[in-house]
């Protein structure tokens, strides 16, 4: 069987749908980290003072992330719906008239608003782009190629700290303006690469539409590679029966809520949530909007010099975010959050202590400083490694097909609910508790470390159908101590039951 011609095919095609997601994150990367540089900017506090009441400077930095929550929470209900390629259209929609409303401020509201919108906009394409990347990808390429839209993210989050450091010489609404202006961009990359790329094969399943499912799977498989192909039939076949199976044992949703279903829909939604809270709890939105402040405030630098640490510490995150292609297949999504939370731990650990010192010790408030300094960094160094990349990836892999978009989005949006209190109350945190605001991170990544032993399987070189399997063979809450639910390489056990679906469809 043929095939429509195409000539956007195999590796090609599986790069163009990376780039959606990779260029998607970059815009919510840039939306984290732009507002940093725009709260400090003289020209921002004069036309906006009320922002100087740190109450109302924190509800205009975090009322981004309440829009961001609601965008995920519309991506739960109506993903399914309207598909992978529609929910990311409506998004990029709704961020470019986020952006523009932002850039055009000339009042308090009509900001707070445009943050909304850019937020719910976000909240759309955060979502849903990670689901559609991992439904195309190979087990093998999931969690680099997913990886690669959280390294995005980092990397526009620290252009957008550059810009921030170059515009301090700038008099003027441009030192403000244009980095809310920039972001525009994304729009007009993006949106022409969705013209290009089908929807996700696992999508066009679960609408039950199989012939062109079929037809997505040959264009993945490679050039000339026919709809009746041995492997591509074989994977459909897969796929349409971990299908099947789940529409067979479907359990009413007050059973699922009870972890009365087989396949433990609501354990697994919880776990993908986990991650996200922990991520946002290990204090890194805090330094993200807050950095240039903390520097001038606890540590005692200029504005210049603050700002330039932060485009430092933002470049250092986005190496070592980088870093995360190598290790996340080659460690396994367990062990990088396992030791990422201990080493985040004991630099919010350092950091207070040495801030505790200059406040007693004057003398030793310029090495203390140092140290502060060069523990926040260090802290980007090992978050950007583990903890940047995997709860995307993670949350984008452990659902079960029916329940990925609704996984993806409860995930998505526990992030931006996390990050909407952490960023809301950071500053007041700071004003009241002084050194001691960073020990409160410290203990929250310390605690991570045996909730993830006991409680997290890994999900590395495992189909999405394995997920299911995975669940199925082991009820329990507990993993620690189950090969099937630990072990980096997947079990020849999920291999046999691949085997056992595509014969028996």
């Amino acid at each position: 069987m043929i095939r429509s011609k195409s000539r956007i095919y195999g590796g090609r095609l599986m790069a163009m749908i990376t780039l959606v997601d990779a260029l998607s994150s970059c815009w919510f990367g840039y939306c984290q980290g732009v507002f940093a540089g725009v709260l400090v900017s003289d020209d921002f506090k004069t036309k906006f003072p009320q922002t100087l009441d740190a109450n109302i400077s924190g509800i205009t930095s975090s009322c981004f992330f309440l829009g961001a929550f609601a965008g995920s929470i519309m991506a739960f209900v109506v993903g399914d719906k309207l598909g992978r390629r529609k929910t990311i259209a409506w998004g990029l929609l709704l961020n470019l008239i986020g952006a523009t409303l932002q850039f055009s401020s000339w009042h308090l509201p009509q900001m707070i608003i445009g943050r909304l919108v850019n937020g719910f906009g976000i909240g759309l394409t955060s979502t849903t782009t990670p689901v559609y990347l991992s439904e195309c990808a190979k087990s093998h390429h999931r969690g680099k190629l997913v990886s690669i839209g959280a390294s995005s993210n980092v990397t526009m989050f620290s252009l957008a700290n550059w810009i921030s450091y170059a515009l301090y010489f700038q008099e003027g609404p441009l030192q403000w303006r244009f980095p809310l202006a920039f972001q525009v961009i994304f729009f007009f990359i993006i949106s022409p690469l969705l013209l290009f790329v089908p929807e996700s094969p696992r999508w066009l399943l679960l609408a039950g539409r199989d012939q062109s499912a079929l037809e997505v799977l040959a264009r993945l498989a490679g050039k000339d590679v026919p709809m009746d192909d041995g492997v591509v039939t074989a994977e459909l076949r897969s796929i349409k029966s971990a299908i099947d199976l789940e529409r067979e044992d479907r359990a009413p949703m007050k059973d699922v809520l009870c972890f009365r279903d087989k396949t433990h829909n609501f354990r697994r939604l919880i776990l993908s949530c986990g991650t996200q809270f922990m991520q946002q709890f290990s204090g890194i939105n805090a330094l993200g909007f807050y950095l240039p402040t903390l520097l001038t405030q606890n540590v005692g630098f200029n504005q210049e010099m603050s700002r330039l640490i932060t485009a430092l510490s933002g470049t250092v995150y986005l190496v070592s975010a980088f870093g995360s292609l190598i290790f996340i297949d080659r460690f396994g999504r367990r062990k990088m959050m396992l030791y990422g939370s201990i080493a985040m731990g004991l630099c919010h650990v350092i950091a207070s202590l040495s801030l505790r010192e200059s406040e007693a010790n004057f003398s030793k408030r310029k090495l203390m400083g140092n140290v502060t300094t060069a523990m926040f960094i260090v802290y980007h160094v090992f978050f950007g490694i583990s903890w940047a990349s995997v709860p995307w990836v993670y949350s984008a892999e452990v659902n079960s097909l029916g329940w990925r978009t609704r996984g993806a989005a409860a995930a998505t949006a526990t992030n931006w609910l996390g990050g909407f209190v952490v960023t809301q109350f950071t500053k007041v945190g700071i004003d009241n508790l002084q050194w001691a605001f960073y020990l409160i991170f410290g203990s929250f990544c310390f605690c991570y470390f045996p909730i993830v032993l006991l409680f997290y399987p890994e999900t590395s070189n495992r189909s999405l159908e394995d997920m299911d399997e995975m669940f199925l063979r082991n009820p329990s809450v507990f993993v620690l101590g189950k090969e099937e639910m630990t072990d980096r390489q997947r079990p020849t056990s999920f291999v046999d039951a691949e085997a056992q679906r595509v014969a028996g469809v």
